[in-house]
């Protein structure tokens, strides 16, 4: 009697996935797994076949999708392109939340105020620099940057650049709105000389902080350097890595104290109400 054999394919599934299922499924699928080890300046350690069955979905779509693999590759880098600059805003608004809870006099006077910021600078800029260094993602976008030029496809190669603007734009504006918004909550606006927007702020930090992850690929040894400083002269000398003294100088020339801010009580009370809404949803998240 023959053994018998798990289910696969359709009879696995229980239904036909149609056309467009299958293809949102295979891109879907194939990002994750690039996602999981990176992309290698090739493709070839991603298999198609290998794909298909995570995917679970049926060989003859797919191939009627794709006849050929390399048109499965070609349409897998436009969706890595779309969907490549890495976010960590949760672990940010978390050690924000964490920052406010261990310093509970920062409202106290305009000098607290100022430590506060330079606190917060010097380890969000740092905890960044840390979950940028180690991210697959993170490679996967340095790889996109550094090859999208060299295909050979004029039109892939288009299209590719289309999407990752498309994504460095999102990526930028979601920065900017965070800035803004933090900003705004700490009593704090843009320099009015420069006449810079937000835009322009997160464009010059990420700017700043890619350029100091991707030094620290070949020199490792920057993970770990500390300069003693006092950048916004608040507060005690302490050890800043690089990417926040980078972060914070490029944030000082364009942002300053709003002048027109009025740190009554009942600003005071609305600003620990917000800054206690980051606390508990740190909090959460970590529970």
């Amino acid at each position: 009697m023959a053994a018998s054999q798990a289910p696969t394919g359709l009879a696995r599934r229980g239904r036909r996935l149609s056309d467009q299922e299958t293809e949102q499924r295979m891109l879907r699928t194939a990002v994750n797994m690039v996602s999981s080890a990176g992309l290698t300046v090739s493709l070839d350690h991603i298999s198609l076949e290998e794909v298909i069955r995570a995917a679970d979905v049926s060989r003859s779509t797919v191939y009627r999708r794709w006849p050929h693999k390399d048109l499965f590759f070609s349409d897998l880098v436009k969706e890595l392109a779309r969907t490549a600059t890495p976010t960590i805003m949760a672990a940010e608004v978390a050690l924000i939340g964490e920052v406010f809870a261990e310093r509970a006099d920062w409202l106290d006077s305009p000098a607290h105020r100022q430590e506060f910021v330079a606190e917060l600078f010097r380890r969000l800029s740092l905890l960044d620099f840390q979950m940028l260094s180690g991210s697959a993602e993170w490679r996967t976008y340095l790889a996109l940057h550094a090859t999208f030029m060299s295909l050979a496809d004029d039109e892939l190669r288009e299209q590719v650049q289309a999407a990752l603007a498309d994504s460095e734009r999102e990526h930028l504006g979601r920065v900017a709105a965070a800035w803004e918004q933090l900003a705004g909550l700490l009593g704090y606006r843009l320099r009015p000389e420069p006449g810079a927007t937000f835009a322009d702020l997160a464009t010059l930090l990420d700017a700043t902080m890619r350029g100091l992850v991707i030094m620290a690929q070949s020199v490792p040894e920057l993970r770990e350097h500390r300069i003693a400083a006092r950048p916004l002269t608040a507060g005690a000398t302490a050890g800043w890595s690089l990417p926040a003294l980078g972060l914070v100088s490029v944030a000082w020339a364009m942002i300053e104290p709003d002048p027109d801010v009025e740190w009554d009580s009942g600003r005071i009370a609305r600003v620990r109400h917000a800054m206690a809404t980051l606390e508990q949803r740190s909090l959460a998240d970590g529970s």
